[in-house]
């Protein structure tokens, strides 16, 4: 290995800086992925992995600073892979994403909106009310370890504190290594699985043997004196079941619409729940929906969007892939006396066709959230709609990603192919100090 000197003109969305080597004529050559480097910085970097086009490599010492550079808040941060971006400051996190966003929609898709949004943004810390943190004994070290891995590593990291997460749940974190390594089954707990509401958090421990009545007794005393609710789960996600206190239950609440979300600790919600209140706001009124409208809420999980566009549409068709899941939206539904507004029916959105849509009827408006694989059979039936039955097509689509490539793939078909003017697009910053992007996009029927 051998330490060389660059200047870092941009930064990837793995929050790495990106840099060139020269050519022998001063041109700019091989581009290089420094970790731990921002634009504009000038540093000396190690090289640990090369291919022909480009090099990845850690930053060994910082020569030029840049003015984007703050002190990383959380002491492990140097180690821990639950966040890439605290060494920079937390609008130049937003920007950084607001671009990468842009770049994608044109890059894959020549795609411009015709305005970009402010940013949507909230809390830096403290937010993150889900996640999945890995357990490990670790003879070496005669203790268990709980929390996120080591950078680029199946290590868990040997973390005491944790900034993202509440600080109830940072403070228990200690205390839940020493829980673990006091029961039975102290080598058989490989992750535990964090799910906070309004006012109940839920642990999800994913346990490979059965509990002893000893440990019954701890786990039940651990629950008393931290105020949670323990879950089992000893086999996959569709096992777990509430074991201690069990007169408690999960929800959320989008107080703007009056609705309230009851939810269980392995379903998908969203992981901050001040940026989900933001988010449902804004994507109601981007979708102008009018009481006179018939709206699909396509890739509805509970109904996080469905409920609040119950209150202000005529009829609302949630569709998700899960029957599992549709029967929990409608009984959320049920729970917040809309069911006689809304639907919900089960089918693979990521095989859907134009025929699929054809027997669903017309609708005003869409509002499309799915995964990170986008959607993009959605936009393809969508693309043959335009071609066969224009009638049919809904004047607005909303679409909210959790990926800015699928987002840029499938607006190229929206806009290329199914007849559709991208008019807005920005980006949500669900995840605070993390390269992840969320965003948002609306689509007007030219």
């Amino acid at each position: 290995m051998q330490d060389n000197i660059i200047d870092i003109k941009s930064l990837d969305m793995d929050a790495r800086g990106v840099g060139h080597l020269d050519n022998e004529d001063g041109t700019p050559g091989k581009v290089v992925f420094v970790e731990g480097a921002l634009p504009g910085e000038r540093v000396g970097f190690e090289t640990f992995k090369k291919k022909k086009n480009w090099e990845a490599a850690r930053m060994t010492v910082l020569h030029r600073e840049s003015s984007l550079r703050v002190k990383p808040k959380c002491v492990h941060f140097d180690y821990c892979g639950g966040c890439s971006m605290q060494h920079l400051e937390p609008s130049a996190q937003v920007a950084i994403k607001q671009r990468a966003l842009e770049d994608n929609l044109w890059h894959m898709s020549r795609v411009k909106p015709e305005l970009m949004m402010r940013p949507m943004y909230g809390p830096t810390w403290g937010y993150r009310y889900r996640a999945r943190l890995s357990a490990r004994w670790v003879a070496k070290k005669g203790t268990v370890l709980v929390g996120f891995h080591e950078k680029k590593s199946v290590y868990v990291a040997d973390i005491q504190s944790c900034q993202i997460l509440p600080p109830h749940v940072s403070d228990m974190l200690l205390p839940l290594r020493a829980l673990i390594g006091s029961l039975s089954l102290f080598d058989k707990v490989p992750q535990i699985e964090l799910a906070i509401g309004e006012d109940l958090t839920v642990l999800v421990m994913r346990n490979m043997e059965a509990l002893t009545p000893e440990d019954e007794v701890k786990v039940k005393a651990f629950a008393d004196q931290y105020e949670i609710q323990w879950w089992l789960q000893p086999k996959g996600p569709d096992t777990a079941y509430p074991f201690y206190p069990l007169d408690k239950q999960l929800h959320y609440l989008l107080p703007e619409f009056n609705v309230r979300m009851p939810f269980k600790p392995t379903d998908f919600t969203q992981v901050n729940h001040h940026i989900n209140r933001v988010l449902v706001h804004k994507a109601l009124r981007l979708l102008e929906v009018q009481p006179q409208d018939r709206v699909a809420d396509l890739f509805c999980g509970l109904g996080n969007f469905t409920l609040p566009l119950a209150t202000q549409a005529r009829e609302v068709v949630g569709i998700e892939g899960s029957t599992a899941l549709t029967e929990r939206a409608l009984e959320n539904a049920r729970v917040n006396g809309l069911d006689a507004k809304t639907s919900f029916s089960t089918r693979n959105l990521f095989e859907v066709t134009m025929a699929d849509l054809v027997a669903l009827g017309k609708f005003d408006r869409m509002l499309i959230d799915p995964p990170r694989d986008g959607a993009m059979a959605l936009s393809l039936a969508l693309a043959e709609l335009k071609e066969n039955h224009p009638e049919l097509m809904p004047s607005r689509i909303v679409y909210v990603s959790c990926s800015p490539s699928t987002l840029a793939r499938d607006a190229g078909v929206l806009v290329h192919r199914a007849g559709y003017v991208m008019k807005q697009a920005g980006v949500v910053n669900m995840f605070p100090h993390t390269s992840h992007v969320e965003s948002m996009a609306v689509f007007d029927l030219a």
